[in-house]
């Protein structure tokens, strides 16, 4: 079946997630891909929490963008692995534990232009945010806010009049996804 695309993501609450944090910094476009959250050894690998999913996704982006004290740092890979349940990345010209505690809780973003193209009838999560959705009748229900992963099939989270949750399975539920009209068609009764 055809799905929404998992990148990245944080909730409202600002919590990371699998699938959805883009962000427009001066006309660009950013997506949040993981987190520096520790040190591994002591030649300079750190921990990396991935936003993507699955986990080693993110060790297929070979040029990162580390974001700390709101400055961006373009820094390329040397190396990285599955680790445990983590990932444990080596930083091109970091040596030492010294150097890998510089980027200690920096944000790993890439440009949105370095996303691979989501194959027809998949979205990026992060695309289908704000979203305008209505059902078949034309009643606006109101605007994706977010998704959650159930293991059976994604959900949108569609603020409106008031909250509604709506799972994103093709052709039953989600009619039409239309990008450049902003806009999801649903089958989906507004008392519910």
């Amino acid at each position: 079946g055809r799905t929404a695309q998992r990148s990245c993501c944080c909730s409202d609450q600002g919590i990371p997630q699998a699938g959805c944090c883009l962000i427009t910094v001066d006309g660009n476009d950013w997506v949040q891909l993981g987190k520096i959250t520790g040190l591994y050894g002591v030649k300079g690998w750190v921990k990396v929490f991935a936003y993507t999913n699955p986990r080693e996704n993110i060790l297929h982006y070979r040029r990162w963008f580390l974001l700390l004290n709101g400055k961006r740092t373009e820094v390329k890979l040397e190396s990285g692995r599955v680790h445990g349940k983590g990932i444990v990345v080596l930083i091109q010209g970091v040596e030492d534990r010294d150097g890998a505690t510089e980027w200690m809780g920096a944000e790993i973003e890439v440009p949105r232009s370095d996303m691979p193209e989501s194959e027809d009838g998949s979205w990026y999560w992060m695309d289908l945010i704000g979203l305008q959705v209505v059902n078949l009748q034309g009643v606006v229900l109101g605007q994706v806010s977010s998704l959650m992963e159930t293991g059976a099939n994604d959900v949108l989270i569609i603020k409106g009049d008031r909250e509604r949750l709506v799972p994103f399975v093709q052709d039953q539920y989600v009619k039409r996804v239309d990008l450049e009209a902003k806009l999801i068609e649903v089958d989906w009764d507004p008392d519910f």
